[in-house]
């Protein structure tokens, strides 16, 4: 169960990063739920309840809500090989839209950064992310 708390609070940061969730992102969620080896094992309407429940909160009252449901990736910091999963799940959450915005990819550098992963390792780059700003 804490990996699927930890999955759907980092689907739900990442979903939640430009303030509101789209249906393409919802819909990226249920497709990770149904085909990743790992979440198979629980219920999807549990996963699906856990997923809207924390974007719910971030949302809600941003303050209290983004570090609560950050606090739910606690379990999979001291793991690297799941943190490093945890961030491509992140990425292809980012990508349903069809492009990661810049918003989304700053979230994921910050979980990287959190679960004391390189960003580079994904083909983020700080430079990068830099560079996209508006002058």
């Amino acid at each position: 169960m804490p990996f699927l708390n930890a999955t759907m609070a980092a689907c739900a940061l990442v979903a939640t990063a430009d303030g509101e969730v789209s249906f393409s992102e919802r819909v990226r969620v249920d497709q990770i739920i149904e085909t990743l080896e790992y979440l198979q094992v629980y219920d999807p309407h549990e996963a699906v309840n856990l997923f809207v429940d924390y974007c719910e909160a971030i949302l809600k009252l941003p303050s209290e809500g983004h570090p609560k449901v950050l606090s739910q990736l606690d379990v999979v910091k001291d793991n690297p090989e799941t943190a490093s999963l945890l961030i491509r799940i992140c990425l292809a959450i980012g990508e349903a839209n069809g492009k990661t915005s810049l918003v989304d990819q700053i979230e994921i550098v910050t979980l990287c950064s959190i679960l004391e992963i390189d960003p580079a390792h994904f083909g983020l780059y700080r430079t990068d992310l830099v560079d996209q700003l508006p002058s």
